[in-house]
């Protein structure tokens, strides 16, 4: 039996009823699917379980699905927008997963914090949140980790504005930093192309 499929056998026997789907990419990676009120129960067995033994979880992410597969009529109107998406290993087996949760709500996306299985996740969970504005539930000190303490919005969510919503510029009267609205003017950029009939030797 290959590793992929031991691997399977054993998500399907030993947790089976914990997540809601299972699916591979490609053959070569393994992604569970699973909601927030069943994330902690998850992680746990995947962490401790001798026969899974997830001893590091290397990466958490967020994503922002608002215009994921826009084109498509059949998108509901009502569907999850804000996902976190872990990435475990175990060196024990040589194996690897991806755990995928969606916030079930959309303005207010919130989903448990696994800080207490893996250290590793503190800096991970409070991007996720800097930038995506993902709330990890249980989290000891979630606060932003890129972006300056008055940054106002969330810079990765697909409905930021590229000019952002403040600015901070040094006031040569007050002698301090202040915020204020950007002063940009939003515009569409083209670029200029130039064809040259022979650039680079080419007829």
């Amino acid at each position: 039996m290959k590793k992929l499929e031991k691997l399977e056998t054993l998500l399907n026997e030993l947790l089976g009823g914990v997540f809601f789907n299972l699916y591979k990419f490609r053959d070569q990676e393994i992604t569970l699917e699973v909601t927030p009120d069943n994330l902690i129960e998850l992680m746990t067995k995947l962490a401790t379980s001798e026969e899974l033994s997830f001893e590091q979880c290397q990466d958490v992410c967020g994503v922002d699905y608002l215009t994921y597969k826009d084109l498509q009529d059949e998108k509901p109107a009502d569907a999850l927008r804000f996902a976190v998406v872990y990435h475990l290993l175990s060196i024990k087996h040589n194996w690897r997963v991806r755990v995928k949760c969606f916030a079930q709500n959309n303005d207010f996306p919130v989903v448990p914090s696994v800080l207490n299985i893996w250290s590793s996740v503190n800096w991970f969970e409070r991007e996720a949140f800097d930038l995506y504005g993902i709330i990890f539930d249980g989290h000891t000190d979630l606060r932003r980790i890129l972006t300056d303490y008055g940054f106002i919005g969330h810079p990765f969510r697909k409905d930021f504005p590229l000019s952002g919503y403040m600015e901070m510029r040094y006031d040569e009267e007050q002698k301090r930093v202040i915020y204020q609205p950007v002063t940009i003017e939003p515009r569409e950029i083209t670029p200029r192309i130039i064809r040259e009939e022979h650039y680079g030797g080419r007829n």
